[in-house]
């Protein structure tokens, strides 16, 4: 019984040596059972649904081998919450993974509906998974028309940049990609927190302005300009 549960169904799956021993010591933890299949792809990272002892879990592995995080040393150097010393991209890659871990942390306390953060090591992070029935919810980008009210959405998205500002704090990243939405319950969850920091770093307020610009971006084309992107900023910062 022991040999199953740390056996892995990730036979189509490439991952280091290094990643392996994790989630190895992961399943030991009895955080989860065995990973079922891939949820998300990505450059940096994919996520998969994985078989907890009480239903199922997120695990967000970022990529060793195949990453190039000092592309991304513009989002990463400047975070004063870090010794950014590394020798090499492995060291990196652990550092950007307990920094989304951390601002995962950051964001449900600014009280923003996000996958709650469980447990991270290196570079894997599990966390809630984010559906039903074990089928995961989809990103806003695929599933817009099935939301009721988009004027409502909008604004509550735009809420979620407010609320972690007034924590000093912002996501970095926030788009119709990194949005995922509930149809049933009409409610939508922040993801994809690698690039989000703290109101002391040095690009705090340009990740702001994107942020806002890329919701107010989206949702005009689906409800017509109920708010320039100056009233919308205008709106986060009162």
């Amino acid at each position: 019984m022991e040999e199953k549960k740390e056996r892995w169904k990730i036979e189509e799956l490439v991952f280091d040596k290094q990643t392996l021993l994790s989630l190895n010591r992961i399943v030991k933890k009895g955080l989860i059972e065995e990973i079922n299949y891939v949820v998300s792809t990505g450059k940096e990272a994919n996520v998969y649904r994985a078989k907890a002892p009480r239903g199922y879990l997120a695990v967000k592995i970022y990529k060793i081998e195949t990453s190039k995080f000092f592309r991304r040393k513009k989002y990463l150097f400047s975070d004063p919450r870090f010794n950014f010393s590394v020798r090499n991209e492995r060291e990196l890659v652990y550092i950007f993974s307990s920094k989304e871990f951390k601002n995962l942390l950051l964001a449900k306390k600014a009280g923003v509906r996000v996958p709650s953060p469980i447990y991270y090591e290196k570079n894997i992070i599990v966390m809630k998974f984010l559906g039903r029935k074990g089928v995961p919810f989809p990103l806003l980008i695929d599933s817009f028309r099935m939301v009721e009210d988009k004027e409502e959405l909008f604004f509550s998205i735009l809420n979620d940049i407010r609320r972690m500002h007034k924590k000093g704090f912002v996501h970095g990243d926030i788009s119709e990609f990194n949005i995922m939405f509930d149809p049933e319950k009409q409610r939508h969850f922040l993801i994809d927190f690698g690039q989000g920091t703290v109101r002391n770093n040095p690009i705090y307020v340009e990740l702001v302005e994107r942020d806002v610009r890329n919701v107010v971006r989206f949702f005009s084309k689906l409800i017509g300009k109920k708010l320039s992107f100056e009233e919308a900023l205008s709106y986060v910062y009162d």
